[in-house]
C-alpha cells in the first residue's frame, strides 16, 4: 500500500523507487501484488503517462488511511503516555488565519511541541482527501453532509466605512441606500446581495448592492474601506479593534448582518490521530460561543490573557 501510494503522489514508477530506495522491478512488483490481493486494476500505464483507474480512485484514500493508523499504532506503542507528536495539516481563510488563527496555532504548538502544524491558507474550499488536509476551518451557511463538521462559534459580520469615505460621501441613514453606493463584496459572500435582520422585531431585509471591487480575501476588503475605496460587510474577527480605535464606522447597528457558522472540518471520525483530536478540542475552547473579538473592550482584554486548557475527548 505504501508503494501505491508513493507512486500516485510521484506520479511515475521511477520516481517512487528513487523516493523509497527501491529499484523499479521491485516497485512493479508491489503494486502488481497489490492488484492481485483486491482483485482489480489500479493503475493505467502507458509510455507516457500514468493514472489511476476506476478501482484505483475507489482504494487511494484507503490506502492513505490504513498507511495513517498504522503509524498511530507504532506511535502509540512508542510514546503511549507522551503528548500527541506528528504532523496536523490544516486549511483556512487567509484573512481568518492572520486575525485569529495562527495566534491559536502558536499557543496549542506551545503547549505540544512535538506537534508540526502545516497551515495552508486559501480562500477556496478544497477537497480534504485529495488535498491530504486533516482539518479546514470554514465559515458558511451549511456544510457538505460527506464531511464531519465540529460547530466552534458564530461569524457575525458589521457593515462599515472609512471616516474618510463618510466624510467625502455622507453617512447613509437608511439600510436600502446602501443599493445605490459603491459596495465593496466578497466573491463568494453576498456578492450581489446584503441579507440583514431587523434587531428589534427580527425582520428579514435584502439589499441588491454592487460596486467597483470584488475579491475572495476578506482582509483586502478591510484594506480598502480602510482606504476609503467603499463601503464593506466584514467580519467581526477582522474588524473589532478597528471599529474600537475609530479607523472604521460601523452603519446600521440596528440591523443584524446574516450570522453564519463557523466550523471545524474534518473527514473521518475514525481512527482519529491524537493530534486531530486534541486540536479540536483546543479550537473548540478557543473560540467560544461569543467569541473574543464579539466581546465589549473590556472583556475582550480579559479574555486575551486567558489560554484555553486542551480537553482530551478520548
Amino acid at each position: 500500500m505504501r508503494v501505491f501510494v508513493t507512486v500516485v503522489d510521484a506520479g511515475s514508477l521511477s520516481a517512487a523507487a528513487d523516493k523509497l530506495d527501491l529499484s523499479r522491478p521491485v516497485v512493479t512488483r508491489y503494486v502488481a501484488e497489490l492488484e492481485q490481493w483486491t482483485g482489480a486494476r489500479l493503475l493505467h500505464r502507458t509510455t507516457r503517462r500514468l493514472s489511476l483507474t476506476a478501482a484505483g480512485e475507489e482504494l487511494l484514500p484507503r490506502c492513505r488511511q490504513v498507511l495513517e493508523l498504522a503509524g498511530d499504532m507504532q506511535e502509540a506503542v512508542r510514546h503511549p503516555a507522551e503528548a500527541p507528536r506528528g504532523q496536523l495539516r490544516i486549511t483556512a481563510s487567509t484573512s481568518f488565519a492572520q486575525a485569529q488563527l495562527a495566534d491559536a496555532v502558536a499557543d496549542y504548538v506551545r503547549l505540544y511541541p512535538g506537534v508540526a502544524v502545516d497551515l495552508v491558507l486559501m480562500d477556496r474550499a478544497v477537497n480534504l482527501v485529495d488535498e491530504r488536509i486533516d482539518l479546514a476551518i470554514r465559515v458558511a451557511v451549511e456544510i457538505d453532509p460527506n464531511l464531519i463538521a465540529r460547530r466552534l462559534t458564530d461569524c457575525r459580520s458589521v457593515v462599515c466605512a472609512s471616516p474618510g469615505y463618510l466624510k467625502e460621501h455622507g453617512q447613509p441613514l437608511r439600510v436600502e441606500e446602501l443599493a445605490q453606493r459603491n459596495c465593496l463584496t466578497h466573491s463568494y459572500f453576498g456578492r450581489s446581495l446584503w441579507n440583514f435582520t431587523r434587531k428589534d422585531d427580527g425582520t428579514p431585509v435584502s439589499v441588491a448592492v454592487g460596486g467597483n471591487v470584488s475579491t475572495n480575501d476578506a482582509a483586502s476588503l478591510m484594506h480598502l474601506a480602510r482606504a476609503g475605496a467603499g463601503i464593506a460587510m466584514l467580519p467581526t474577527y477582522l474588524t473589532a479593534g478597528l471599529l474600537q480605535a475609530g479607523e472604521l464606522v460601523r452603519l446600521f447597528p440596528e440591523f443584524e448582518p446574516q450570522v453564519v457558522g463557523m466550523y471545524a472540518v474534518y473527514a473521518s471520525r475514525k481512527h482519529m490521530p491524537a493530534t486531530l483530536r486534541t486540536m479540536l478540542d483546543f479550537l473548540a475552547g478557543r473560540f467560544t460561543e461569543v467569541p473574543a473579538w464579539d466581546l465589549p473592550p473590556a472583556g475582550r482584554e480579559l479574555s486575551a490573557t486567558r489560554r484555553p486548557v486542551a480537553r482530551s475527548t478520548s
